[in-house]
């Protein structure tokens, strides 16, 4: 059936449909221009409310009505910066990456040792990983997704390729000086770093409920910690019974 004139046809997962690229858009009265003080404080307002709705309700459950009674601006000014609830949700995969890799970035790692710049480093990712469980649960929703989302996103894959660089980097320096083995690959390390650490959110309530512990007092989280650590070192280090004895 045909929309009613004068309503547009809703886009995928009932959001407005988005004009063709390179197609001119005339904003709309309400509406800033896109890249004014104004407009740029308003979308990252929407993006954060967003953040929240679709960790907690996913892609499929989050409800654009919510996102925008929850903020200062209409539903129309959503569609109008976003274009549909599927490039909300996109912008917000966006935003949770570039936060994390820009957090990491400005560790300062190279005035550090090898060891203890790869400790500093995956230690960072479990309190990361600790303090964003929005984070944690977009990752898993995406993931239920098939990574269709991310997919779409040159943004993304070029900020973790950024991290992937970095932690290279550290390593090839450790391998110099003779502290870590050669034959490492970044990748896997960089997976194996991320695998330990989101675990402790992703798996934490399950986890606890099945063996009967509470993994989520301080004291538990300060030993995962310090495992975590002392796992991915003693797989990277040369002679790892040198610094653990």
């Amino acid at each position: 059936m045909s929309p009613p004139p004068g309503r547009p046809k809703e886009g995928p997962l009932g959001g407005k449909p988005r004009s063709p690229r390179g197609a001119s858009a005339t904003p709309l009265p309400d509406v800033p221009a896109a890249r004014s003080p104004d407009a740029q404080a308003t979308q990252r307002n929407i993006i954060e409310v967003a953040t929240r709705e679709f960790a907690q309700n996913g892609l499929s459950g989050a409800r654009v009505d919510e996102i925008a009674a929850k903020t200062a601006c209409s539903k129309r000014m959503i569609y109008y910066y976003f274009g549909d609830k599927e490039g909300l949700y996109l912008k917000v995969l966006e935003e949770a990456y570039r936060r994390v890799r820009h957090v990491e970035s400005a560790l300062d790692l190279n005035h550090l040792e090898p060891p203890d710049a790869l400790k500093a480093l995956v230690e960072f990712t479990f309190d990361h990983h600790h303090a964003n469980h929005d984070f944690i649960r977009l990752v898993m929703i995406e993931n239920i997704h098939h990574g269709e989302y991310l997919q779409r996103s040159g943004v993304i894959q070029e900020l973790n390729v950024g991290a992937i660089d970095v932690l290279q980097r550290l390593y090839q320096r450790g391998v110099r000086d003779g502290s870590f083995r050669s034959g490492l690959k970044a990748l896997e390390l960089h997976w194996e770093i991320s695998a330990l650490c989101f675990f402790n959110v992703s798996n934490r309530a399950t986890f606890s409920s099945i063996f009967c512990c509470d993994l989520s007092s301080s004291q538990a989280l300060a030993r995962l910690r310090r495992n975590v650590g002392e796992t991915i070192l003693r797989f990277v280090l040369t002679n790892p019974d040198q610094r653990f004895h």
